[in-house]
C-alpha cells in the first residue's frame, strides 16, 4: 500500500552528517475503487422521486351528437383567467354577463365554487385561460377543481370578447 524510500545521509565533506531523509508513497488505488464502489452502491439502492403528473381526463375523438347533452344556462360557470393573477367569473353562457372578480385560494373561488355547488350540483365550470395568464394560474385552477372535487369542468378556449371583458 504504502512505500518507505530510504535515501542516504549527507555528505563526508567535513561537518555532521545529516539525519536520514524519509520519504512516503501512499498508493491511492485501493481508497479509488473503495469511493467507486460505495458511489455504485449507493446509486442503486436509492430510490428515486416519482415525478408528479396530474390526470387529465381528455374526450374520445369522435363523439356522436346524440350521446352529448345539452347545458342548462343556469349550470354553467365560466371562469376568467387574466395576467397578474386576475381572474374573473360569471354565471349563464355569455349574453350580458355579470363579471364578478375574485382571488385563487380558499377565501377566493375556492368559496364560490363550493356555494355555487351546493345550490347546482350539476354545474359545469368552463374553465377559459387568456394568452396573458401565467401556467402556474391553470395549474392553481385546476387543483382548486379537485379541492372541491368538481366533477364537471372542462378547459376551452376563451373568446374575443371575453378578452376584452378581461382588459376592461
Amino acid at each position: 500500500m504504502s512505500d518507505v524510500q530510504q535515501s542516504s545521509g549527507g555528505s563526508k565533506k567535513g561537518g555532521k552528517p545529516k539525519g536520514k531523509k524519509m520519504s512516503t508513497h501512499i498508493d491511492m488505488t485501493p481508497m479509488v475503487d473503495l469511493a467507486f464502489l460505495l458511489l455504485t452502491f449507493f446509486m442503486l439502492a436509492t430510490t428515486f422521486n416519482k415525478p408528479k403528473a396530474m390526470e387529465v381526463a381528455m374526450p374520445e375523438d369522435k363523439v356522436d351528437k346524440k350521446d352529448q347533452q345539452e347545458l342548462a344556462k343556469e349550470d354553467a360557470f365560466t371562469i376568467l383567467m387574466g395576467e397578474n393573477d386576475k381572474i374573473l367569473y360569471y354565471i349563464g353562457m355569455g349574453e350580458n354577463p355579470q363579471l364578478e372578480q375574485t382571488n385563487y385560494g380558499p377565501d377566493g373561488i375556492r368559496k364560490v365554487l363550493m356555494e355555487r355547488m351546493r345550490s347546482r350540483p350539476k354545474m359545469m365550470v368552463l374553465i377559459k385561460p387568456s394568452d396573458k395568464s401565467k401556467y402556474k394560474n391553470i395549474v392553481d385552477i385546476f387543483d382548486e377543481m379537485n379541492i372541491t372535487k368538481m366533477k364537471r369542468y372542462a378547459m376551452i378556449d376563451i373568446t374575443k370578447q371575453e378578452e376584452k371583458l378581461l382588459e376592461k
